[in-house]
């Protein structure tokens, strides 16, 4: 395709370096990127050293590479060999790359201050909110940090909140690839960009900054609105922008140009040398990359091949074509064809679990019931009894479904986050498959084997709320993918033996996730639900089950509460950890009052983590899985193959 003349200004100037770096004279104009450094006059019998190339084959093509326009996996993924950093996750925790270290309230990197507020300020309300501060807003004030001292404000008081500060610094001497400085002026250009952009990902977070400033030239400063406690405040730093090559472009043409959709300007391992639409994109090293005295990147050339369809990917791999798949690529139903491929030598398998969890959401309080009033049309409080949700529970054989389905390689989940998160502990309720658990308590509520068949539905006899004679038969949705309708049917197998009648309904995803009021979820006109969910943050989203979450006509049927769950001690212990920062003992204790309370109340039952799964060459090294990180190729620099392996 065509290049715009800002890349091949690029270009002359990133080869001219390069080119400097290799040989006395800078004369020379190059006709294409070198590789490697040319022979000297000492050297001129040595063997040229051969170009090592690695080609990663993705699920499908990037979107775009401009950081701020929302980049789809893929271009996730090819983002990581540009960027390196600021920040890595790996095994639930904050890794610093390109960033001196992790900002915290130990090391002073952050800071909580009290500054004075006053009437017609932009605060955030004890609810979260942003809001401008008038008389009646209830606030919590500078020091406070449970709801008992929350405070409503009134007209010429005396206010003042806390406001937290976070200094980032990084790494010094920093580069971009064409040689000019990285500095903090460049990331606050990406802040600018951000906010010009309305980017949807981190509009929640500009909402509540209150300034993103450069401090000195290798160091930034943020600081939110007064009242605003981030629990990932170390995460609140924009990845640089290259403002001395890009700031011609106004923030709308940066969407278009090549020189940031295509081909961006990065300070990472490699550089894009080419881009062919809908067959593959080539990277370079680079020569200037800050950790190039650590030998790294390992690989001269890295190839990204576009492959959709799972079985052609795979045999890409065995003919060689591909050195290494993507988890972009769904993998996830070649599972056995790739562990018999590993056994034979041929390959090199990886899975691990993803944060995003699929539940079994319950219909606890239907949109129906929120006038107070249980009409003939309405249907019975079925599922309002936190003992019919736990029998559900010990009906439901979850184990059975990671077995054969996800072929034992998860685990199933006890709470609302997945068991290897380090706030996870046992000291909730668990509930493994046991039938007699699970009919005991529901005779036991009242749900009753009248004919003594286990494989027709129980009857209600003196249930809470319940017509005597309602048959306990509920509706079970999810959408028509293999994966669900597989889990679907073992666990409606596994529910009637304890005698709970279900009728299974596989619906289009345009129909299941319809918004509310109509929509079947988002309307909370459900008995049972199948679907996923997840984030990318290490921090547990307990809001998701909060009262202010359901999905009702007041907040335009948005949120994630779509069960209708309401239990004011959750909500309190949600507010508190939202509240809190990992750095305070209260983190802890209040995220695990959450979970004490989700696993006794269960208003969604946790059925499995999602796996990521990848596949590559049987000798490649330096390739791992994690749980948390937001691309596989985190550590792209390190990637090598050959010898390494032995």
């Amino acid at each position: 395709m065509l290049l715009d003349t800002k890349r091949i200004f690029f270009w002359i100037v990133f080869i001219g370096l390069f080119l400097s770096a290799c040989s006395p004279s800078t004369e020379a104009t190059p006709t294409s990127t070198p590789l490697v450094p040319a022979p000297t006059a000492n050297a001129a019998t040595a063997t040229p050293k051969p170009i090592r190339e690695l080609t990663i084959c993705l699920g499908h093509e990037p979107n775009t590479l401009y950081i701020h326009d929302n980049p789809n996996p893929a271009a996730i993924s090819v983002l990581e060999a540009i960027y390196d950093g600021p920040l890595d996750s790996r095994n639930y925790d904050y890794q610093p790359v390109s960033l001196q270290r992790v900002p915290s309230l130990a090391q002073d990197d952050a800071s909580i201050i009290s500054v004075p507020v006053s009437e017609g300020d932009w605060v955030i309300d004890a609810e979260g909110n942003l809001i401008e501060l008038i008389e009646g807003i209830r606030v919590y004030p500078a020091g406070c940090q449970t709801t008992s001292c929350i405070i409503t404000y009134k007209k010429d008081m005396n206010l003042e909140m806390d406001e937290m500060v976070v200094n980032f610094s990084f790494l010094g001497d920093m580069r971009w690839a064409d040689g000019a400085p990285l500095t903090a002026d460049d990331s606050v250009y990406a802040f600018d960009l951000a906010i010009a952009s309305r980017e949807v990902t981190s509009e929640y977070l500009l909402e509540r900054t209150e300034s993103y400033e450069a401090a000195d030239p290798n160091s930034v400063t943020w600081r939110g609105l007064p009242g605003y406690r981030d629990n990932s405040y170390m995460t609140n730093f924009w990845t640089p922008m290259p403002y001395h090559f890009w700031s011609v472009f106004t923030a709308t043409e940066l969407l278009d140009a090549d020189v940031a959709s295509r081909f961006p300007l990065g300070w990472g391992a490699y550089v894009v040398d080419e881009w062919i639409p809908a067959e593959g994109i080539r990277l370079v090293k680079n020569p200037l990359y800050y950790r190039a005295d650590e030998g790294l990147p390992k690989l001269d050339v890295i190839n990204f091949r576009f492959i959709a369809n799972q079985n052609t990917a795979i045999a890409a791999l065995l003919d060689g074509e591909c050195d290494l798949l993507d988890p972009s690529i769904p993998l996830d139903g070649q599972v056995a064809l790739l562990q018999q491929l590993e056994e034979a030598g041929q390959i090199q398998f990886y899975s691990t679990e993803k944060m995003s969890m699929e539940s079994l959401h319950i219909g606890i309080n239907p949109s129906s019931h929120d006038d107070g009033i249980i009409s003939g049309n309405d249907r019975p409080k079925l599922l309002s009894d936190p003992k019919t949700r736990q029998a559900l529970a010990y009906c439901l054989d979850r184990q059975a479904v990671v077995d054969t389905v996800l072929h034992g390689l998860a685990t199933v989940p006890d709470n609302y986050i997945p068991n290897e998160h380090p706030l996870v502990t046992a000291d909730h309720n668990l509930y493994s498959f046991d039938l007699n658990e699970g009919t005991n308590l529901l005779n036991e509520i009242g749900w009753k084997d009248l004919d003594n068949d286990p494989s027709t539905p129980r009857t209600a006899l003196n249930v809470t709320d319940v017509p005597t004679g309602t048959r306990l038969e509920l509706d079970y949705l999810t959408t028509t993918s293999i994966q669900r309708r597989q889990v679907s049917e073992i666990l409606a197998g596994s529910l009637q033996q304890c005698g709970i009648g279900v009728n299974l309904h596989f619906l289009a995803p345009e129909e299941f996730y319809a918004a509310g009021p109509d929509g079947l979820l988002f309307g909370r006109q459900f008995d049972l639900a199948q679907f996923a969910m997840g984030t990318e943050g290490n921090i547990p989203h307990c809001d998701w089950f909060s009262t202010a979450s359901i999905p009702n006509p007041a907040n335009g049927w948005r949120g994630e509460n779509i069960s209708g769950f309401s239990n004011e001690a959750y909500d309190k212990a949600c507010d508190q950890a939202s509240f809190s920062l990992p750095d305070e003992p209260l983190f802890r204790e209040n995220y695990q009052d959450t979970f004490v309370i989700y696993a006794e109340e269960l208003p969604a039952i946790p059925l499995y983590p999602y796996l990521r799964v990848a596949a590559s060459r049987p000798d490649l090294c330096g390739f791992s899985l994690d749980a948390t990180v937001a691309s596989p190729l985190w550590n792209i620099e390190e990637f090598d193959y050959g010898n390494c392996a032995q």
